[in-house]
């Protein structure tokens, strides 16, 4: 697998969280990732943060200052309109990945 396609994966589960569950700080995206995985996916803090930088830069996210739950300041990620255009054509990108790897393994 290519690393955009890597890339693009963690970029689709980033995405797909925040569309499901909303306006979550880093730690909650990993929390989120890790769970609804059944504990399968680990997305590493030094691998989640520049992918939110990045995402940030690109428009498909937003960011704010808040406290959490323990009163820490965080930033806050959400998902922005040209996020969720993007979502939908990873999504879109992945179905075709994951077709054509269950196509080899067939032929395989």
């Amino acid at each position: 697998m290519a690393k955009n396609d890597l890339q693009g994966t963690l970029d689709l589960l980033v995405l797909k969280t925040l569309a499901h569950a909303g306006t979550l700080h880093g730690y909650g995206i990993v929390l989120h990732i890790q769970r609804a995985s059944d504990e399968l996916l680990r997305v590493e803090e030094g691998s989640l943060y520049p992918a939110l930088h990045r995402m940030e830069q690109t428009g498909w996210i937003a960011s704010e200052w808040a406290l959490t739950e323990t009163n820490r300041k965080a930033k806050y990620y959400k998902l922005t309109a040209q996020g969720r255009k993007q979502l939908q054509q990873a999504e879109e990108s992945f179905d075709l990945l994951v077709k054509g790897v269950r196509a080899v393994l067939r032929y395989a």
